[in-house]
């Protein structure tokens, strides 16, 4: 039975999500199937039971080959039951059980009694099930009954008997060809949804011949369909030919546009509207094709539909970015569309507003948007950040106000991929748009003053290394430049101390002022601040002369470095102190390429073989040459399978834990890849506590240690498990890694403590089945 109803507080914060399938379990489900044998059947008692099997099914829920056995059997015998409801629900949970070939005999006699039966109902759907579950040899038997039921008179029997020929085409497809007459008397039928599912089995008889496709639209565009939903289709289907015609001749009208333009004024606003959309979406249209469309659409902007709103503007917005012109006329049923309830219209009509106005509607448009952007989420903040930008650009004229509204919304609450939009979009003004420079430099500046993101931080910060020396007065940039030395994690004074550097060197003026910041920067705690001061001090002179910086330090601080960091790195490494110093030509401009493994979350992650795969042969590989090489493990046999890592602690805490099972015949081996990310501690005895209390199954065999963990070495430590073979085995295992600290301190005289750390591990579950090697 499902969960009683429960009452709900008056406070709407707090309510939550409630599912009448709360709590639903497959054991519990499969006990309550035993109703389907009671010889009085409960027709209300069973039909819960099938809704909660079919929710399970829905849900992901796999059945074993004996459990779906047992429910299909039980299921068919409520066929003696003359409950319609309940016979409704017997249909649903055979077609989604699937049964095997040799099970569906057992269902077929009832299945094929019920699609004579005199009840339509019955009839319907019986021949959807009997088509679903059935193989080309039972089909060819049937035949006969499914080529009436498409001329049936009963509408909803036709339409079962033509949705089912639709999936049967997919299967046997040789089958479905030779009901051709009968689906095409169909065609002409009275019913609105057997024509729609009629003619839509019918292209797909015909879709691999162009001509017979070619004389299908011909004969039914002369106003033979009378069915919405069919129309629709014939519209698209027209559309189609339109295009390939369109590739085969060079001149001449575009056929069918008539039928088109006549679907324009159907009185079904689906008609209508697909009949507009078909028109703005031919290849090469003209504005003159273009002119009755746009006159619909501009028609449903008014409509007190919403779905109607939504699909004109969403046409509009598409239109306008291949024919802005022909869309002006649309503009001020537009502009009342921006206070519209549905912020997705709104946001639409913004931004089609802003592709579409001139540049005398500008400041008009940037006062309506500014109280409409408080409203909207950031996907649809984004879009009209990128509109407005694309209208700067086309009105250079008006990039003052463009730049003042950009700069109040970035100064607004938003998530980073919004701020980045209005940054990137900013940069691209002031590259684009001479006159914009110095306005949006100062816009820059001030938004880095309360920036949260370390990464546009820094991103600003080197792009006024490179403009900002280029101004008339670049003085005024250094306050902002050095309170990120002061005010900002590392990384940001480090781009400060750049960006500084790159103004002494490009404005001999400054260069005294800038040394004496550069200087202060010698006592920053953090190394990088400290190293990148004392080389640009060294650099550009650090004697405090006003002179003028040399071609070669210009090229060292503003052009690209063309050698591989990797590279780099490694020559540096391998440099021997000599009397000759390193030479950086002697560094190689190749980069080897080798298999890296896929980049995860920020945090520490071992990087041996508890990281991802980067191929399965080859991990495999690994993982049994490793459990091979440990002499307890070599007699478990071959190794079945490796799971993927699994990560056991969150990526930002001190010591991160993934674990990898492999699975044996008779045992399995949890492999925790431990990471230890404080480099003031040495771990030492190194060990994962297994609970497995409640996988009563399994017995611990082994458990290996790790003797020591130093600092961003990853480790491994291995447990154990003896499994039952043969026979399912399921187990939830609790983890506690357990280690000895030792304090390591970097002064001449270092002390050593010692304490004994217990670390909880989340729980994770194990799941086995049988399988053979």
């Amino acid at each position: 039975m499902a969960q009683p109803l429960v009452k709900k507080d008056d406070d709407r914060d707090d309510e939550v999500d409630y599912s009448p399938f709360l709590g639903i379990e497959k054991g519990a489900i499969l006990q309550e199937a035993r109703a389907f044998n009671d010889p009085q059947l409960d027709p209300r008692r069973c039909s819960q039971v099938i809704t909660k099997l079919l929710y399970l099914l829905n849900q992901g829920e796999t059945f074993t080959k004996v459990e779906a056995t047992e429910v299909f059997f039980a299921v068919t015998k409520l066929f003696q039951s003359r409950d319609i409801g309940l016979r409704r629900m017997v249909y649903v949970m055979i077609k989604e059980i699937s049964p095997s070939a040799d099970e569906v005999i057992i269902v077929t006699s009832s299945l094929m009694k019920d699609m004579t039966s005199k009840t339509d109902m019955y009839r319907a759907n019986a021949i959807r099930v009997l088509c679903r579950i059935t193989d080309g040899t039972l089909i060819t038997q049937i035949e006969r009954y499914l080529k009436q039921a498409i001329v049936d008179k009963n509408p909803v029997v036709a339409s079962a008997a033509l949705v089912s020929g639709i999936h049967l085409l997919q299967t046997n497809p040789e089958i479905v060809k030779r009901w051709s007459n009968e689906v095409q008397e169909a065609v002409q039928s009275r019913a609105a949804l057997v024509q729609f599912h009629a003619l839509a089995l019918l292209h797909q008889i015909r879709q691999n011949d162009r001509l017979a496709i070619n004389k299908l639209v011909s004969s039914l565009t002369r106003g033979s369909v009378r069915s919405p939903l069919a129309q629709c289709l014939l519209i698209r289907y027209t559309s189609q030919v339109i295009r390939e015609s369109a590739n085969n001749s060079q001149a001449g009208d575009r056929p069918f546009y008539d039928f088109l333009e006549g679907c324009l004024r159907h009185k079904a606003e689906m008609v209508i509207f697909e009949a507009a959309r078909a028109i703005t979406e031919l290849n090469g249209v003209t504005s003159r094709e273009l002119t009755p469309a746009i006159t619909v659409l501009q028609l449903f902007l008014s409509s007190s539909k919403p779905v109607l709103r939504f699909a004109a503007v969403r046409t509009l917005n598409k239109v306008a970015m291949t024919h802005p012109m022909a869309v002006t006329n649309c503009n001020i049923d537009m502009e009342s569309l921006i206070s519209d309830q549905n912020r997705s219209i709104a946001t639409l009509a913004i931004t089609t507003l802003l592709k579409t106005g001139n540049e005398s509607s500008v400041d008009r448009l940037m006062k309506q948007i500014t109280n409409f952007m408080s409203d909207i989420a950031d996907e649809f903040k984004i879009v009209v950040v990128e509109a407005i930008r694309s209208l700067c650009l086309k009105f250079p004229l008006k990039h003052r106000s463009l730049m003042n509204f950009l700069s109040n919304i970035l100064r607004e609450e938003g998530g980073f991929e919004y701020k980045k939009a209005i940054v990137d979009s900013i940069v691209i003004l002031i590259r684009d748009i001479p006159e914009a420079k110095e306005t949006g430099l100062l816009h820059l500046c001030e938004f880095i003053e309360d920036c949260e993101f370390t990464y546009l931080s820094t991103q600003i910060l080197h792009f006024l290394g490179i403009e900002g020396p280029k101004t008339s007065d670049p003085s005024k940039y250094i306050r902002y430049i050095y309170n990120r030395v002061h005010l900002e994690n590392a990384t940001v004074r480090a781009g400060a101390v750049s960006t500084l550097a790159k103004f002494g060197a490009m404005v001999c003026a400054l260069k005294p002022r800038i040394f004496v910041l550069l200087r202060r920067c010698l006592l920053d705690n953090d190394d990088e601040v400290r190293d990148r001061a004392t080389l640009y001090l060294n650099t550009l002179g650090g004697d405090g002369a006003v002179v003028e910086t040399g071609e070669d330090v210009k090229e060292f601080l503003f052009g690209s470095l063309d050698i591989p960091l990797v590279n780099l790195e490694n020559s540096l490494k391998n440099y021997e102190p000599s009397e000759e110093s390193f030479d950086i030509n002697s560094v190689p401009k190749e980069v080897k390429t080798q298999p890296h493994a896929e980049k995860k979350a920020p945090g520490k992650k071992p990087t041996g073989l508890g990281a991802p795969p980067t191929g399965p042969p080859s991990t495999v590989d690994a993982y049994e040459k490793l459990l091979s090489s440990i002499a307890e493990y070599a007699n478990f046999g071959k190794l079945f399978k490796s799971s993927a890592p699994v990560e056991l602690t969150e990526a930002e805490t001190e010591y991160a834990v993934n674990v990898v099972k492999h699975i044996f015949d008779g045992h399995v081996v949890f492999q925790y890849n431990c990471t230890n990310t404080i480099p003031e501690q040495l771990l030492e005895n190194v060990a994962v506590i297994v609970d497995a209390s409640d996988a009563e199954e399994f017995a611990e065999v082994d458990s290996k240690p790790l003797r020591s963990l130093p600092y961003d070495s990853p480790g491994q430590t291995f447990v154990a498990f003896e499994k039952p073979e043969g026979v399912p085995a399921v187990g939830k295992f609790s983890n506690m890694l357990r280690f000895i600290v030792k304090e390591v301190w970097l002064l001449p005289f270092f002390a050593l403590a010692e304490c004994v750390a217990f670390y909880n591990a989340p729980l994770f579950e194990c799941v086995m089945a049988t399988h053979q090697v």
